[in-house]
């Protein structure tokens, strides 16, 4: 049975149970409390914690998850990985343990039809009620089911909340072996095929469990290690889930994955894993960097290079390999499909960058170099693997060659403190936390919006916080915090920042300075200027209008940008961030190039013509279904429920958005691109001005121009020539010095020739040439040791403050007597606190105490009679 099979048999036997099918979560949770999705139940997390109303008592999904903490395992063991797919079915305190166990229990021997008899059942070591269904109900023989401990057979979401007891069905690799003496812990034998969680009880902070008022069921099944046994394979690697990627890799290798030793299996494995979590991160909008989703996705492309560079593959591959992936998924996972050509730019990128760092090891290495005269310490070793991602043997190999060693026990404890930290980061979903204004959300209504009709309304005063605690009663002088029952003030979300305004009675007026949703609730932050506010009194909210009208001038035109960028660049543009403020815009988008001046100047062209066209806005609520037919566009990534609002200029752009817009486009005025730059690999990044601010910045510039102007005696024209031709005589200046400098080293060492001495046939010269620049003095010595001949030239010099330089330069001759510039130079720099190296012939090297420059040239003669005389 494939893969596919499975899953849709998985879900196909659920739905015909009353269960609602519903497609898999973005691998990027709504939830503060985790980094990535990592388990199947983690979209329905506010149900389970009673915070969400549920919309079905019933559902089934096939879930992407993404788990890192256990990377090192990743091909190393049959069924680690850090991309997999949980098959779940889940019940909102509908039924319960004995309908879940007999679902199971039927879709396990029948769906699958694998038998009876190679399957083992776990229970809680205290749940007699899940032993006796599976016993008597169910007809498993008692020593056929084992009672587990807490650590194994009871879930918890953290130290307080939701848990309860687990039942999990096993299946035996090795039935031969008897039921003597059964022991679940032995993965060789046994694995874990589907694990029903039975969300009964609540934990209070004493460690007390109560009933929980709706039981809940949460269950999963491991789509890859279903496979594994359904395919009757030894791994779940080999399963056509995986296989196929790593048998491209084999391929592009040029060798065979069942004739391989078992190292480069391993990588391959590595590969085929990492390579289908990559795919389906960039596919849910992650892209790579050095913090949070993206480092972990970085993290995975190198590791996927390096394995890459194990098996002999040089040069980029990893695009072959991934359309493997993205074929192998795309009828489950359209998206994968529909986004492979930004999946396949972000994917070379990365590659090309880390190939790039991996041939500069030796660059990557100086600045550690210079500050571990003896040794590298197992924290850099550890961020040269972690972060840049060299492996531990390429920064020992490194380090021998310029006579260092690598505190390898040191980078072993970095690696566990790491797992630890992974460990602890994402192995646990925590369901309880919350803060005060979350709890708040959960005892008062919604906030009724008025705001996209109204400027002022009235308000009763649903929830008063001075710092942090609810109150009655707030007086002049406050910060407080403010929850109405309805509100004209916009919440901060969709990238559009909360308005400001007043809010006010006879006696008392609060400043609003921002306002922020916190689920279905409005929360005003503000300060009461006069008088006094209490709990349930009614309020004239009253927003400042100028503002207002700044900000949908904004907002409107951010809609234009997007569209003149799908229009002038590429179709392919979606928005990966945006800020609405009431001075300016920020919009970031999915582009792997940056725009040329021309494109930005056609971009800003086209939205000003939309602008003067007067388009009219058509805003409507419709169903979320009906709005895609149309046509709108949807945020990548973005949650949106069953009926969605949409803005639509027609014939320009047309957006499921909830912010507030101008009614007509000339409203916006005019619109001005400030800058276009880069913010991390693949994303870029627009600001620009629009409506009256746009006369602000073009004041600010014309004030510069004049200044400019009066300054030079130019026009305004001419300023640009004026500029260019300033540069191009601080370059010849800045020429004409180096090469002073230059000739001033040169003259200098001319100086040194009479001071060589003779030993054993070589001329030997060790000196100071003061504050020469590094390039110099590598002139400098060449000369000398191409002057003197059969020579051995050491020079050194400070040429700022804090910086040494020492250069050697020797003759083949001197090679001859086993002395190696690199090497040389290399030792001689560790007294100045600093390393280097480089050729036999030339070599040059930096240390931080200038100090000790003369003690090293000191060593460095003393080395040299030794060796030549």
């Amino acid at each position: 049975m494939s893969g596919a099979e499975i899953r849709a048999k998985f879900c196909q036997f659920f739905e015909q149970r009353g269960h609602q099918p519903l497609p898999s979560a973005s691998l990027v949770p709504d939830d503060p409390t985790v980094l990535l999705t990592i388990a199947g139940m983690l979209p329905f997390k506010p149900i389970f914690l009673g915070q969400k109303e549920r919309d079905y008592p019933r559902a089934t999904t096939s879930q992407k998850c993404i788990r890192t903490n256990d990377i090192e395992n990743v091909g190393r063991t049959a069924r680690h990985h850090t991309f997999f797919e949980m098959l779940g079915n889940f019940s909102f305190g509908d039924y319960f343990k004995e309908q879940a166990i007999a679902w199971g229990w039927e879709l396990v021997t029948e769906t699958f039809g694998i038998p009876a008899d190679r399957l083992i059942v776990s229970v809680f070591n205290e749940d007699d009620d899940a032993f006796k269904i599976w016993n008597e109900q169910i007809g498993i023989p008692a020593y056929r089911i084992q009672r587990m401990g807490e650590a194994d057979n009871f879930w918890k979401s953290g130290a307080t909340g939701p848990c309860g007891p687990c039942s999990e069905i096993y299946y035996d690799f090795k039935p031969e072996e008897g039921d003597e003496a059964i022991d679940l812990e032995d993965d060789v034998r046994f694995i874990e095929l589907y694990n029903l969680v039975f969300m009964q009880y609540n934990r209070d902070a004493d460690g007390n469990l109560t009933p929980l008022q709706n039981q809940n069921i949460d269950t999963g099944m491991g789509l890859e290690r279903m496979a594994q046994v359904l395919q009757s394979v030894p791994n779940n690697y080999e399963t056509d889930l995986i296989f196929p990627i790593i048998k491209t890799a084999a391929e592009t290798a040029a060798i065979d994955y069942a004739t391989s030793d078992e190292k480069t299996k391993t990588s391959l494995k590595v590969i085929g894993d990492h390579v289908r979590s990559v795919v389906h991160m960039i596919t849910d909008g992650i892209t790579a960097s050095n913090i949070g989703r993206g480092y972990v996705l970085r993290r995975l492309i190198r590791r996927v290079v390096r394995h890459g560079r194990l098996v002999g593959i040089d040069g980029a591959f990893i695009n072959a390999v991934a359309e493997t992936a993205i074929a192998l998924s795309e009828s489950a996972y359209p998206a994968v499909r529909d986004r492979q050509s930004f999946i396949k730019a972000e994917l070379e990128r990365e590659e090309v960058q880390f190939l790039k760092t991996l041939d500069r090891g030796e660059k990557l290495l100086a600045d550690i170099l210079a500050k571990n005269p003896t040794q590298i310490s197992g924290e850099d070793a550890f961020t040269l693997y972690d972060t840049y991602g060299f492996p531990l043997e390429l920064t020992q190999e490194i380090a021998e060659e310029q006579g260092l060693t690598v505190d390898a026990d040191g980078f072993e404890v970095e690696m566990e403190q790491q797992r630890q930290r992974a460990r602890a980061a994402h192995t646990t979903i925590d369901l309880t936390a919350q803060d005060s204004l979350a709890k708040l959300a959960e005892a008062i209504e919604a906030t009724q919006f008025l705001g996209y009709t109204a400027s002022q309304a009235s308000a009763q005063l649903e929830a008063i916080l001075v710092d942090g605690q609810t109150v009655e009663v707030a007086e002049a002088g406050n910060t407080v915090q403010i929850v109405l029952d309805q509100t004209p003030f916009y919440g901060e979300s969709g990238g559009q920042i909360g308005d400001r305004g007043y809010l006010s009675t006879e006696t008392a007026l609060i400043r609003i300075d921002d306002v922020k949703k916190e689920g279905s609730m409005f929360v005003h932050f503000g300060r009461i200027d006069r008088g006094t506010v209490t709990l349930g009194e009614t309020v004239t909210a009253q927003i400042d209008r100028a503002c207002r009208r700044r900000a949908q001038a904004n907002h409107s035109a951010t809609h234009l940008l997007q569209a003149a960028l799908k229009h002038v660049v590429d179709d392919s543009v979606s928005q990966a961030g945006s800020l609405v403020d009431f001075d300016r815009l920020r919009f970031d988008f999915n582009c792997p190039r940056s725009l040329t001046a021309a494109e930005v100047q056609q971009v800003e062209d086209l939205v000003n013509t939309w602008i003067a066209e007067a388009h009219g806005a058509e805003i409507a609520e419709m169903a979320i279904g009906a709005a895609k037919a149309k046509g709108a566009t949807a945020m990548f990534g973005e949650k949106y429920g069953d009926v969605v609002r949409v803005v639509d200029f027609p014939g320009v752009s047309m957006e499921l958005c909830g912010g507030t817009h101008v009614a007509n486009t000339a409203e916006i005025g005019a619109f001005k691109i400030v800058s276009e730059t880069g913010i991390s690999s693949g994303i870029r990044r627009i600001e620009a001005v629009s409506g009256p601010a746009v006369l602000d910045y073009l004041n600010v510039r014309d004030r510069v121009v004049k200044d400019l102007c009066d300054r030079f005696k130019i026009k305004p024209d001419e300023v640009s020539d004026r500029i260019s031709s300033l540069q191009d005589e601080l370059k010849t200046a800045q020429k004409d010095l180096a090469a002073v400098k230059g000739e001033l080293a040169v003259a200098k060492s001319e100086a040194l020739v009479s001071q060589a001495e003779t030993v054993g046939g070589f001329k030997i010269l060790v000196a100071n040439l003061g504050e020469v620049d590094a390039k110099s003095l590598q002139g400098a010595a060449e000369r000398l040791q191409q002057k003197l001949g059969e020579a051995a030239v050491v020079l050194g010099s400070v040429p700022e403050p804090g910086k040494v330089s020492i250069v050697a330069a020797f003759a083949k001759s001197v090679n001859g007597k086993g002395l190696q510039a690199g090497q040389f130079v290399g030792a001689i720099a560790k007294i100045c606190g600093g390393g280097g190296g480089g050729r036999p012939n030339l070599a040059q090297a930096g240390g931080r105490d200038a100090d000790k420059l003369p003690e090293a040239l000191d060593v460095a003669i003393a080395q040299l009679r030794d060796s030549l005389g």
